[in-house]
């Protein structure tokens, strides 16, 4: 199973620490549970430490934040998303340090280039998947580019084409299946960007299996394409201070084989307004 963007901060962040870590899904944990593996967009460092950047939006989760996720069933994070480094390199290796407290992967950033590259595996009933993730946000009034990781700097992944090209097929020659998380497109936009397209396509023309992309806050279409699967944006999941059209979202649930996407389906979920989301009791198309 795989969700869009996870905000454990701000408003949220208050929940945890006033009702406990397990408010943000107490309403999905048992679906997400459900599943063998479960994913998503933590779209906030997890941290009591750091500076905020000078941006329009700096999120930070308190540390209970990390018990959350594991609560609602999350094997694995991507962090490859324009709000890991609000906080600095600080926030950022608390991050990895509390997910990992709670048996929780991450990928898409790290305190280095090789971090933040770098495939995570998982092996689950004899298949062996293949996770990376990357960010490729359109230019905008925070040079974001300047979080890229390198040689000795933390960071994240930046999804230029011959890194993700050589990423999912230096990946796909150690796994069956391989997955990657890509944090594009524009905000609040519905219609899929050129981009966001061509990265996907070269994604699955390099071998990858599955594309989960976030960043749009709101929803966007699924494709199959080739023999593989591309949901273009997840949009929000938990995440407060929004409302429609972004708090209608979805938990994507793929089957997958040796081969690839066997099939897939969407649950219907309902971001309530205090940004705790809760499973839609009629469908959305409805």
């Amino acid at each position: 199973m795989a969700v869009g963007d996870v905000m454990l901060g701000r408003t949220i962040g208050d929940m945890i620490e006033a009702q406990g870590h397990e408010a943000p899904f107490q309403f999905t944990a048992d679906t997400l549970r459900s599943a063998d593996v479960t994913v998503g967009n933590l779209e906030s460092p997890i941290s009591a430490r750091g500076t905020p950047e000078e941006k329009t939006y700096a999120f930070r989760a308190p540390l209970a934040a990390a018990k959350s996720l594991g609560y609602g069933g999350f094997n694995l994070v991507n962090l490859a998303n324009n709000h890991i480094l609000d906080y600095g390199p600080l926030a950022l290796a608390d991050t990895l340090d509390s997910l990992a407290a709670q048996g929780i992967d991450s990928v898409g950033a790290g305190m280095n280039a090789w971090e933040a590259h770098a495939p995570v595996m998982i092996e689950v009933n004899g298949l062996r998947l293949a996770f990376l993730g990357y960010l490729d946000i359109p230019p905008a009034t925070y040079d974001y580019r300047s979080w890229e990781a390198g040689l000795n700097q933390p960071g994240v992944a930046w999804a230029h084409e011959e890194h993700v090209q050589q990423g999912v097929t230096a990946a796909k020659a150690q796994a069956d299946i391989v997955i990657i998380f890509v944090h594009n497109g524009y905000e609040l936009v519905q219609q899929v960007a050129s981009q966001q397209q061509k990265i996907a396509h070269l994604a699955i023309d390099s071998g990858a299996s599955l594309v989960i992309g976030s960043h749009p806050h709101i929803l966007q279409r699924v494709e199959r394409y080739q023999d593989g699967l591309i949901a273009y944006s997840m949009g929000n999941f938990v995440f407060d201070n929004f409302l429609f059209p972004p708090n209608y979202s979805a938990i994507l649930v793929v089957e997958l084989s040796q081969e690839g996407v066997v099939n897939y389906d969407l649950i219907d979920v309902i971001v309530q307004l205090n940004g705790v989301p809760k499973i839609s009791p009629y469908s959305l198309e409805d």
